[in-house]
């Protein structure tokens, strides 16, 4: 059973509703991790390094958004599965408050120190 004191609908299109936004923000930025040009005659050395320092950090954004990619699908899978809001700690209800803050939590409070 999901957590009883929460919405599973709208949880659902909340988590939906991330995902696309992650899906979009992976998108736009596809160009800033290509890779970089090298070319000495087109721009400087300090252009480059600057390039591939942007390069570096577009690449660990996506990362970010890879891995909360997969924790939303986690997330709905529990809720198919009627588990959603049980902490995988302890087996209680996570606080809804936790939940409503990040409904991406797999612990509660306790367990997750």
């Amino acid at each position: 059973m999901n957590h009883p004191e929460l919405d599973m609908e709208a949880v659902r299109e909340r988590l939906l509703a991330m995902r696309a936004e992650l899906l979009e923000e992976s998108e736009s930025s596809r160009e800033a991790r290509d890779t970089v040009t090298l070319d000495q005659t087109s721009v400087g050395r300090l252009s480059r390094m600057d390039a591939l320092q942007g390069q570096a950090m577009a690449k660990a954004e996506e990362e970010r958004r890879q891995l909360a990619l997969r924790r939303i699908t986690t997330s709905l899978a529990r809720i198919d599965r009627g588990e959603y809001g049980e902490c995988i700690g302890c087996g209680e209800w996570i606080a809804t408050k936790r939940l409503g803050w990040d409904p991406l939590v797999l612990k509660c409070i306790d367990c997750a120190e």
